[in-house]
């Protein structure tokens, strides 16, 4: 070959490896690190149901810029280790209440007992509502932190407990229970039970060996950790929407060019949607699933059901107001949710 022809071509050759590897590291792929509670199992959790969509779609939507890495089972760390990390390095976190409250205690307001009818009630106060959105200026004012999208963990919480059947305020009198944090401590205590905060890492041993007699939680939760191994009573109170808060490093969201955060944030509302719709879905299974493994399933009238009202909201609220939180956020969510009259 004509050395000249030789050089042009070789030339040539490198020319367009320089450009292919120019382009792809034009569009090499964002990795954003995602971590969560639970196992990565998509039948007992129904996070990681929300957690494995919304990679699925964010990287179908950003075209492949952004690629989420999943880290379920708490392997980041326990709730404020997460919560640190998402607000010092560009990552995202499924936080509990236990991550939320350090820094937005109004987040407390929300879980006001017997506050919603049904699902639709409470995604309507979630994703409509004034004060939900307080609550998301406050903590991105405070931390830098983007409250992205509130997650249904599965339903519901109910009670669950080894001693005896529940179905009114007075069978929760002498138990011990585990609490998830102070608020559900409060309301135990309404109940005239004990409440001990117990990280969920911890609950299935402090149920097997009596640290705790009970503890609450919605049904995707007693399975995922085996609760019904060692409980033998649930009760259908519906005294809580159960939920986990989608959060985001604020810079790093803001950093991203307009495309990109806006595919990144429809991804996020349809893979909440998805969830949603799977976790409603699947409540009577796993109730039905819990009563196969042996659980006594108990379902308070309305009668009984009324008086966990009655006695679980005055006491909350009281405690509501003993905390470091600005009375607007109280009234807000009650005017939110149609219930002013709790407020007078």
């Amino acid at each position: 070959m004509n050395p000249t022809r030789s050089f042009a071509v070789s030339s040539l050759t490198a020319a367009v490896l320089a450009a292919g590897v120019l382009a792809s590291q034009a569009h090499a792929a964002t990795t954003v690190d995602l971590s969560y509670n639970g196992a990565p199992d998509p039948d007992k959790n129904a996070v990681h149901v929300f957690a494995t969509n919304l990679k699925e779609l964010v990287e179908e939507k950003t075209d492949g810029d952004i690629e989420l890495k999943l880290y379920p089972n708490s392997m980041l760390g326990e709730e404020q280790e997460r919560m640190e990390q998402t607000m010092n390095s560009p990552s995202l976190n499924i936080a509990s209440f236990a991550g939320m409250s350090p820094l937005v205690p109004e987040v407390f307001v929300s879980a006001i007992p017997f506050l919603f009818d049904d699902f639709e009630s409470a995604r309507t106060f979630f994703d409509e509502g004034q004060y939900w959105q307080a609550v998301e200026d406050a903590l991105r004012e405070r931390t830098g932190v983007e409250l992205l999208a509130v997650v249904e963990e599965g339903g519901f919480l109910a009670f669950t407990n080894d001693e005896k059947p529940i179905s009114s305020p007075s069978d929760f009198e002498g138990l011990r229970f585990r609490a998830m944090d102070p608020s559900q401590v409060a309301l135990y205590e309404a109940f005239g039970a004990s409440g001990t905060p117990i990280p969920w890492t911890e609950v299935y041993m402090a149920l097997k060996t009596g640290v705790a007699d009970g503890q609450m939680n919605p049904p995707m939760y007693i399975i995922m950790g085996s609760l019904y191994e060692v409980q033998d009573y649930l009760t259908l109170a519906n005294i809580q929407y159960s939920d986990q808060f989608l959060v985001g490093n604020g810079a790093m969201i803001d950093g991203w060019d307009d495309a990109t955060r806006e595919a990144f944030m429809a991804a996020v509302e349809e893979a909440n949607q998805m969830a949603r719709e799977h976790n409603e879905t699947r409540v009577d299974e796993r109730i039905a699933y819990l009563e196969e493994q042996g659980m006594e399933v108990i379902r308070p009238s309305e009668e009984e059901l009324a008086a966990f009202r009655e006695q679980g909201q005055p006491a909350y609220l009281k405690w509501l107001g003993e905390q470091d939180i600005d009375p607007s956020f109280i009234d807000m969510a009650l005017e939110d949710a149609g219930m002013n009259h709790l407020a007078e």
